[in-house]
C-alpha cells in the first residue's frame, strides 16, 4: 500500500503528560499546545499535587504558559496516596479534575509520596467509582526481587487483576504499556479498562538504550523492552478490530534538565513533546496504518473519558526537518529524544 504524503486529522489530545512547573512551563507548554488540543497533567510535582486547590492553582500556571492566541486545555489529576482522603474526590470532581494518578511507591520520578499498599486506598476507589473519576495507573510492581523488565506482567497477575475485581466499574486507564502481556490483558478486558501507548515505546526497543554507548536519553521508565513487546504494542495501536479501540495516544512526555539525564544516575523519561505526532506517525507510516492514526490520537482517548471530541484539524507531511538539538529549560538545557536527528514527517 502506497503511504500517503500528506495527512489530515482531527486535532489530537494527549492523555498522558509531564509539564513540570516553574519556568519550565515556559517552554514544555507550547510544545505541547502547538499539537494538542488538551492534555492530562500527571501531578508528579514535589510536593505532589493531592487536594482540588493545589491542581486548579496548577491549572492556571499552565494555562499562563499557553501563548497568546493557541487554545490548550490542561485537564487536571489528583496524585493518589495511602492517605488521600474520600472527601476530596468530590470536592475534586466539583472542580472539573477528571481523574486520580496511582504510581506505585517508589516506581518512577517523584513517586516517593506514592501507593505503598492498594488496600489503603480503597475507600477513596469507591468514591472515584462513585463520581465517575478515572485511575490512571503506573503499572509496576516495585519489589526489588523482580527483574525490572518482568514487573509490569508481575503488576498486572498480582495487583491490577484483584483491583479490577474489586472495583469492576471503576474507568482505568493502564499508562504507558510497554509489554505483550499488557497489551493482551487490555484487549481481553471489558469496557472499563483502556491502554496509553507513547510515541517511544511504539518507535524503539531495550537495544536503543545500550546503542554505540549508554544513551541516556532513551532511559525511561516504565523500561523499553524487547523487539517481540514492541511489535505488539504497534499491533495493538494499529489494528483494526474494535480491540483498537481502547488504546490511545499518551506521550509520557517527562522533561529533565540534560545535566541530570547525562548523569551517573540519569533520571527516567523521555521527552518528545517538541515532536510527538511527527513520531507517532512514523510509527503508523511504518505499519501502513496511517488511517488509523486518527482514531488513536483523536477519537478513543476522548470516547473512554466521555468527553467530546475536539474540533479543528492538523495536518502532517511527510517532509524531512531535524528539530534543534536542545531547548532551554529554565536555567538549565533539555536535550529531546532523538535530538538533532532527522525526522520523515512534520507538523504543517
Amino acid at each position: 500500500m502506497n503511504t500517503p504524503k500528506t495527512i489530515t486529522i482531527t486535532r489530537p489530545d494527549d492523555w498522558h503528560l509531564h509539564v513540570r512547573d516553574g519556568d519550565a512551563l515556559q517552554t514544555v507548554v507550547p510544545h505541547t499546545a502547538h499539537q494538542f488540543a488538551r492534555a492530562i497533567i500527571m501531578p508528579n510535582l514535589r510536593p505532589p499535587v493531592t487536594t482540588a486547590a493545589q491542581a486548579l492553582a496548577y491549572k492556571a500556571r499552565i494555562q499562563a504558559a499557553v501563548p497568546a492566541g493557541m487554545k490548550f486545555e490542561p485537564l487536571m489529576t489528583l496524585y493518589l496516596t495511602d492517605s488521600l482522603p474520600p472527601d476530596e474526590i468530590k470536592r475534586a470532581k466539583d472542580a472539573g479534575m477528571v481523574a486520580v494518578k496511582l504510581y506505585p511507591a517508589g516506581a518512577t520520578t517523584n513517586s516517593d509520596a506514592g501507593v505503598t499498599d492498594i488496600r489503603k486506598t480503597y475507600k477513596t476507589l469507591e468514591a472515584m467509582q462513585r463520581e465517575g473519576l478515572l485511575l490512571l495507573v503506573h503499572g509496576e510492581v516495585t519489589n526489588a526481587e523482580i527483574d525490572l523488565f518482568d514487573r509490569e506482567a508481575v503488576f498486572i497477575d498480582t495487583k491490577l487483576i484483584p483491583l479490577r475485581k474489586d472495583f469492576p466499574e471503576l474507568k482505568i486507564v493502564f499508562e504507558h504499556i510497554t509489554t505483550k502481556d499488557a497489551a493482551q490483558y487490555v484487549q481481553a478486558a471489558d469496557k472499563y479498562t483502556a491502554a496509553t501507548l507513547t510515541a517511544h515505546h511504539l518507535l524503539y526497543n531495550r537495544n536503543a538504550i545500550f546503542t554505540g554507548g549508554l544513551r541516556p536519553h532513551y532511559y525511561c521508565l516504565p523500561v523499553l523492552k524487547r523487539e517481540a513487546h514492541r511489535l505488539a504494542l504497534v499491533q495493538a495501536a494499529t489494528s483494526a478490530g474494535k480491540e483498537s479501540a481502547k488504546f490511545f495516544l499518551g506521550t509520557d512526555s517527562a522533561p529533565h534538565p540534560t545535566h541530570l539525564k547525562e548523569h551517573a544516575t540519569g533520571c527516567a523519561g523521555c521527552y518528545t513533546s517538541h515532536a510527538a505526532m511527527e513520531m507517532y506517525a512514523e510509527v503508523f507510516a511504518a505499519a501502513n496504518a496511517l488511517d488509523k492514526l486518527e482514531a488513536f490520537a483523536s477519537f478513543n482517548g476522548a470516547d473512554f473519558y466521555g468527553l467530546p471530541r475536539n474540533n479543528g484539524t492538523i495536518t502532517l507531511v511527510q517532509e524531512s526537518w531535524t528539530p534543534p538539538a536542545s531547548f532551554t529549560f529554565g536555567d538549565a538545557e533539555l536535550k529531546p529524544l532523538r535530538s538533532g536527528e532527522t525526522l520523515p514527517w512534520r507538523l504543517v
